[in-house]
């Protein structure tokens, strides 16, 4: 599996958007789109919210490629 860092510059960003700064998808529609097929995982837990607020400390998994979104100059 992959593991990519994530860092978080403010209180929490947009699963559409975290997906598409993180480089699975695109544009934040494609990421809208992965999230509506059930491709993505928070927490270990099926995510179906294509604006869930994911704040530092979250993990986001798509396929074989986990997020870690960490707090921005931890």
């Amino acid at each position: 599996m992959q593991t990519l860092e994530f860092e978080l510059r403010g209180e929490y960003v947009e699963l559409c958007n975290l997906l598409k700064l993180a480089g699975l998808a695109d544009s934040g529609g494609r990421g809208k789109q992965m999230v509506a097929e059930g491709m993505i995982q928070v927490d270990g837990q099926a995510e179906g919210r294509k604006t869930a607020k994911i704040r530092a400390g979250q993990a986001v998994r798509c396929g074989d490629v986990l997020i870690k979104v960490v707090a921005h100059g931890r």
